[in-house]
């Protein structure tokens, strides 16, 4: 089977927990890990006389999200109740927004630096507030296939944020949640902690099968329970064969197969019969008689519109036009967030090296946060320190190889750089005294002067290490390119 026997169409619809410390309509704490239902009270958990008050950050944090997805704001919103029964919603309905969310037709922009995919404008059809469910906890190790509530949950505020089937391949998807978890991060609206269930996403996906008769569709399935960015990756693929093989085998397509929902085992790699997939009739919506609708003013929604940091997308392209850095440099340094892309600024600005600032951050630096499991704001050693370090390989005074253990040394002991060549006993060697080297050697190897003249400048690389037995203070680099000027005059 290859992937030209179809076309995958993707939508998916993803939930972010906002940051805020109260519930969407109490005063329960959204804080994770406590007790069971220890974070409840007569509102979340729907009891008789009970009134819901909105929590106006909630709100305002989903605007922010909104606005910088290029949604449209609606002055005008209400509440609904989306009516459905499960042990984990007490009240037997969940407040949401139906007909009149509160952001709609907005885009997110996605790219592969891996040239996976062409760029893609993925359109959202709306992001929405609503509050989240309880917790099931099914015990399938004991053997009891008892079930336990907890409804710690109830009443969190989530912005859903729902993308158009725009697009067409599980790694396109995968970047999708990727990019949007990076700008959520940049916003500051969420901690997007997936293993705490802050950013959970559902997967709507079919098939478009080209035939000798047309083009025929498969049914459309909800995956869930995908808990990682791997995840959504891998059970898309898995939900994309396995609807290839059942319409092989059946020749049954959209509408003589019920729409369906499907969870992802992610130990066995496979998703697993669910339910039939409910549309929005069978969740009866109706307005909520308890929330008044929400009124926002065009000066309201422009004093959320200048909170908007610079984001991810602008940065990317700020530092590969304006700092010049390759577009994988730039979207790493991103990547990491705005931590490091400001580190990578300012040392930018104290090296006057743009690329070399790019490739120490993207390099040296993350690899040592990395390895000691900090943040850059953990990080030990300065911009203006390791500049220290970036103006001495400009100037010629250091190789990057010895510069690397310099800076090993400089993260250890917090000495500049500077302080640590001397300490090291690193000299710089005199212009003349490496031209004569470099010629005695060319002298003493005429078999290495032949195979750079037929063409094989790798040949040199014999010279550069006979000249660094001679002195270990030489730079290599230095080294390699007198020699090759001295080779290319003779």
């Amino acid at each position: 089977m290859s992937d030209a026997a179809y076309d995958i169409v993707i939508g998916l619809e993803v939930h972010v927990q906002l940051k805020t410390n109260t519930k969407l309509f109490c005063r329960c704490s959204t804080e994770f890990g406590n007790p069971p239902n220890t974070q409840t009270c007569p509102v979340c958990l729907g009891m008789p006389g009970s009134l819901p008050v909105m929590n106006s950050k909630a709100y305002f944090l989903g605007m922010k999200t909104a606005l910088a997805l290029n949604c449209r704001i609606p002055n005008y919103t209400k509440w609904d109740r989306k009516n459905y029964f499960y042990p984990d919603l007490p009240k037997g309905y969940q407040t949401s927004q139906f007909d009149l969310p509160m952001s709609e037709e907005g885009y997110l922009d996605i790219k592969s630096t891996k040239d996976e995919f062409e760029p893609r404008r993925v359109r959202i059809i709306r992001a929405h507030l609503e509050e989240d469910a309880g917790k099931s906890m099914h015990d399938e190790a004991a053997g009891r296939a008892d079930s336990r509530i907890d409804l710690n949950r109830t009443g969190t505020p989530l912005l859903e944020i729902v993308s158009y089937p725009d697009m067409r391949s599980a790694v396109e998807a995968k970047a999708y949640m990727q990019e949007l978890r990076l700008l959520l991060t940049y916003l500051d609206v969420s901690d997007c902690n997936m293993q705490e269930g802050s950013l959970r996403c559902d997967a709507n996906v079919n098939l478009h099968i080209p035939t000798d008769d047309g083009m025929i569709a498969t049914p459309i399935v909800e995956i869930k329970n995908m808990n990682s960015f791997r995840s959504v990756e891998r059970g898309i693929t898995y939900e994309a064969k396995r609807q290839y093989d059942v319409w092989k085998e059946t020749g049954k397509v959209l509408g003589e197969l019920p729409k369906q929902t499907r969870g992802w085992d992610d130990s066995a790699q496979v998703t697993r019969s669910q339910r039939e997939k409910e549309e929005s009739a069978d969740y009866r919506y109706f307005p909520c008689p308890d929330l008044v609708p929400v009124v926002v003013t065009d000066e309201q929604i422009e004093e959320v519109r200048k909170e908007i940091v610079e984001l991810p997308a602008m940065l990317r392209e700020r530092l590969e036009s304006d700092f010049g850095l390759t577009t994988y440099t730039a979207d790493v340094i991103v990547n990491q967030g705005r931590g490091l892309v400001d580190y990578f600024l300012k040392l930018a600005a104290v090296s006057e090296d743009n690329k070399l600032a790019g490739n120490w951050v993207q390099g040296e630096v993350l690899r040592t946060l990395n390895e000691l499991e900090i943040t850059v704001d953990e990080f030990n050693m300065s911009p203006e320190q390791l500049a220290g370090l970036l103006k001495l390989i400009q100037s010629g005074d250091l190789d990057s190889s010895k510069a690397k253990s310099v800076f090993a040394v400089m993260l250890e002991s917090g000495k500049s750089a500077a302080d640590v060549v001397d300490e090291m006993g690193i000299e710089k060697v005199d212009q003349g005294e490496l031209e004569d080297l470099c010629r005695q050697l060319i002298e003493r190897n005429q078999r290495v002067v032949d195979d750079v003249k037929s063409g094989n400048e790798k040949a040199v690389g014999a010279l550069i290490g006979q000249a660094k037995k001679e002195n270990p203070n030489v730079n290599p680099g230095q080294v390699r390119q007198i020699c090759l000027d001295i080779i290319n005059d003779m």
